[in-house]
């Protein structure tokens, strides 16, 4: 998974890896203003909050679907009034905004707990590589919903690729390669080895890819945020990865008669799975994914459950649990 061989220590503690879902800033139906989304922070990392007061050592990333959403509709309504941004600039834009906002609740929370643990943000930026064949098979919907017509002059001008998103319109979709590499890998394991929280890979990570002289490169793509918390994970030595979204449970037969929650699953029979089609592309079948790359890398646990059942789950009362 990582471009080291071996795979990290475990540290003496134990240490998780924690992916917040987009939910946990912007609620679907919100507007997404700042207000509405520090309410949700405050609520969504109140379980990050109870891990640190029960002895772990927590890695936090986060996506950034309904924000980068925004970004793109705000470039594109200044496009004759100022300079056009690349996806790799947006995401390292939001992985800073979002960043901070994480880390204010966060340190304001933990001083109310009387829990002194520092907390700090880290731009990170995620190698692909530039000949994955997902380069050139845009799938990963970005951006506002345009009609026909507006897609087709879209698509001349601009030379964007823009795919009909069931029930929303047309929206642009640009390459998801997978992550290779953490840049800053070293970095966040000497970081969280210190005893800090460190917020990274935010929104899958700033994408780049690397020159054959070694310079790094903005890449024109987003990375799956489920896929780089994998990475992350294996990458800083977490024992478990937990994945936070807005359903409690994996289910199989989603959405049919015969649907049914998974709580406790080995990972090769989740792997089968996933294989025989049972979970949706584009929203749980990366996450499910992403979870068995961890575990068959050597880690532990992984658990898929709603950003607000993180202690529920951890009681054992609800979440599906993936193991090796």
């Amino acid at each position: 998974m990582s471009s080291d061989p071996s795979f990290p220590p475990h540290s003496d503690g134990k240490r998780v890896v924690v992916a917040l879902g987009g939910n946990a800033i912007t609620r679907h139906g919100e507007a997404g203003l700042v207000d509405q989304d520090y309410a949700n922070l405050r609520r969504s990392l109140l379980g990050v909050v109870d891990l640190v007061a029960a002895g772990f050592e927590v890695v936090l990333t986060h996506g950034n679907g309904p924000q980068v959403g925004n970004q793109m509709i705000r470039v594109e309504m200044a496009r004759d009034s100022a300079p056009d941004l690349p996806l790799d600039v947006m995401v390292a834009d939001l992985q800073g905004g979002l960043g901070y906002m994480i880390e204010r609740v966060l340190r304001n929370q933990l001083l109310g707990r009387g829990l002194k643990t520092p907390v700090c943000t880290l731009l990170s930026l995620v190698e692909v590589d530039p000949e994955d064949p997902a380069m050139t098979r845009p799938t990963k919907f970005v951006g506002p919903a345009y009609d026909a017509s507006e897609a087709r002059a879209l698509e001349a001008e601009r030379g964007w690729k823009l795919v009909e998103d069931r029930g929303r319109g047309f929206r642009r979709v640009v390459p998801s390669p997978q992550p290779k590499a953490i840049v800053e890998r070293d970095l966040i394991r000497t970081l969280t080895d210190a005893g800090a929280l460190v917020i990274v890979t935010g929104g899958g990570g700033i994408p780049v890819s690397r020159s054959p002289t070694g310079d790094l490169n903005g890449v024109e793509a987003v990375i799956d945020k489920d896929m780089a918390a994998a990475l992350l994970a294996y990458d800083v030595g977490a024992e478990d990865l937990y994945i936070l979204t807005s359903v409690e449970h994996v289910m199989l037969d989603f959405e049919t008669p015969e649907a049914r929650p998974l709580a406790r699953v080995e990972v090769a029979e989740m792997r089968r799975h996933l294989d025989a089609g049972q979970f949706p592309a584009g929203s749980m079948a990366p996450k499910v994914e992403a979870a068995c790359r961890f575990l068959e890398a050597g880690g532990k646990r992984a658990l898929i459950t709603d950003i607000f059942a993180l202690g529920a789950a951890l009681e054992g009362h609800t979440g599906t649990w993936i193991v090796a």
